[in-house]
C-alpha cells in the first residue's frame, strides 16, 4: 500500500486491474484502517478515472454475495447520495410508488454515511427485515413486488472499510459504487448521481453490459430529479434534459423536498407521503423518480411514466406495498 499510495500522491493513476487487486486485497484485511482511510481520501480529492472505477466495481461483483432473481423483471431505484442535499427519502419511496404501478423492485441499499437518513435507516425503522435468504427475498417479490437488498450482508468483502467510512462522515468512492454492485444483477437500473462528470463515467460503463439504464443528474446538483431545476437524462438509447414543465409542473423550492433532522423524523415523513399526507412538492417529485423508473422498464416517455407513478401513490397501492413487506417482515 505504501508504494501505491506514494503513486497516487504523484497524481498516477491504476490501471483496471491494479485497482480491482486493491479493493480485494482491502477486503482480505491486508491494509490498516489509516492506510485505507488514506486511499480513499486521495479520491476525494481528485477525480476517479474510468479505469479504476470499472475495477473498484468488478472486484465488489466478483466478492459478492450473489442473489439469483433472474426469474423477475426488476429494477433498482438507487442515487449514489454525495449530494449535500438532505432531501427525505425519495428513491426509497419512488420505489414502492413504481411497486405499487406493478414494476417488480430490487431494492439495494445501506445505512447513511454522507446524509442523516440512508435507505436502511428508514426499512429499519418501519420494520423491514434485512435478510440474504434466498426464500424470503423471493417471497418478498412474489408477495409484495419488491426485495430489500440491504448492502452489508450482500458486501461482506467491505465490512473492513465500513467502520472508516463512517467515522470520515463524507462521501467516498464508495457512493459512487453503491448502485453499480446490486447482487441481484437487475435487468434495469434508475441511478441518480451527484455529478455530471459521474454520469458520464456511469454512462460509459453501462453501455459496456446488458443492463438497461436510466442515468439521472440534476444540474443543480441533486442525485435524483428534484424538480428545483432542469435534470439530466441519460439511457441506452437517448440522453436529454428534463424540465418540471414537462411534468406539466412549476419548479420547486428546495426547502420543499427537504428531509428529517432524525432517523425517526424521515420515517414520519417516508409514512406520511405513502399513506398520502404529503404535501404536493413531496408528492410530485417522488412520482418523477418513480415515473422514470416505470418508463425505463416499460419503455413508456416519462410523461406517461409519471401519469402511472401517481396513480400508484393516490389509490395508495404503494402503501399497500409498504405494508404487505412489513407484514412479511414480521
Amino acid at each position: 500500500m505504501k508504494t501505491l499510495l506514494n503513486r497516487l500522491i504523484q497524481h498516477e493513476t491504476l490501471t483496471k486491474e491494479e485497482a480491482k487487486q486493491t479493493l480485494v486485497n482491502i477486503s482480505n484485511g491486508q491494509y490498516n484502517p489509516a492506510q485505507i482511510a488514506s486511499f480513499l481520501t486521495v479520491y476525494m480529492m481528485r477525480s476517479i478515472t474510468i479505469d479504476e472505477l470499472a475495477g473498484f466495481r468488478e472486484a465488489l461483483l466478483e466478492l459478492c454475495v450473489a442473489i439469483n432473481l433472474s426469474d423477475y423483471d426488476t429494477i433498482d431505484l438507487c442515487g449514489t447520495g454525495g449530494d449535500g442535499k438532505n432531501t427525505f427519502n425519495i428513491s426509497t419511496l419512488a420505489s414502492f410508488v413504481a411497486t405499487g404501478a406493478g414494476i417488480q423492485v430490487a431494492k439495494h441499499g445501506n445505512y447513511g454515511v454522507s446524509s442523516i437518513s440512508g435507505s436502511s435507516n428508514v426499512m429499519e425503522t418501519l420494520g423491514i427485515k434485512f435478510s440474504n435468504d434466498s426464500d424470503f427475498l423471493r417471497k418478498s417479490m412474489d408477495e409484495a413486488g419488491i426485495c430489500v437488498l440491504h448492502a452489508p450482508l450482500f458486501h461482506p468483502a467491505m465490512k473492513n472499510v465500513a467502520p472508516i467510512r463512517k467515522e470520515l462522515a463524507v462521501k467516498t468512492f464508495f457512493n459512487m459504487l453503491g448502485p453499480m454492485v446490486n447482487p441481484s444483477f437487475p435487468k434495469h437500473q434508475l441511478v441518480g448521481v451527484f455529478s455530471l462528470e459521474l454520469a458520464r463515467m456511469y454512462a460509459y460503463l453501462y453501455q459496456n453490459t446488458e443492463t438497461n439504464f436510466t442515468i439521472l443528474h440534476s444540474l443543480d446538483g441533486y442525485d435524483e430529479i428534484s424538480l428545483t431545476g432542469n435534470t439530466k437524462i441519460i439511457s441506452k438509447n437517448y440522453d436529454q434534459i428534463l424540465k418540471p414543465e414537462d411534468f406539466q409542473l412549476q419548479k420547486l423550492n428546495e426547502t420543499e423536498i427537504e428531509g428529517g433532522v432524525t432517523v425517526e423524523k424521515s420515517a414520519e415523513i417516508f409514512i406520511d407521503i405513502l399513506s398520502g399526507k404529503g404535501t404536493e412538492a413531496q408528492n410530485n417529485v417522488v412520482c418523477a423518480n418513480a415515473g422514470m423508473a416505470i418508463a425505463t422498464v416499460k419503455n413508456l416517455n416519462p410523461i406517461q411514466g409519471f401519469e402511472l407513478a401517481k396513480e400508484s401513490l393516490l389509490s395508495g397501492k404503494a402503501f399497500q406495498k409498504l405494508k404487505k413487506l412489513q407484514e412479511l417482515s414480521r
